[in-house]
């Protein structure tokens, strides 16, 4: 039973998040033989006021 985490920020439409859902679950399957109803995919979209790189949070770029 694969699980599968992606994380990512705030601003992708439901449409690219049910796309990324579906492609991630064809791969793990064929890759790794696995049923796609066994398949769990969780995004977790974080706000840019949460998210920081080299100091500086995504919301002050």
């Amino acid at each position: 039973m694969p699980f599968v985490t992606i994380k990512f920020l705030e601003g992708r439409t439901d449409d690219q998040k049910k796309a990324v859902v579906k492609d991630v679950t064809e791969a793990v399957s064929k890759n790794l033989g696995a049923p796609k109803e066994n398949i769990h995919v969780i995004l977790e979209e974080m706000k840019k006021t949460d998210y920081g790189v080299a100091g500086v949070r995504k919301s002050d770029i």
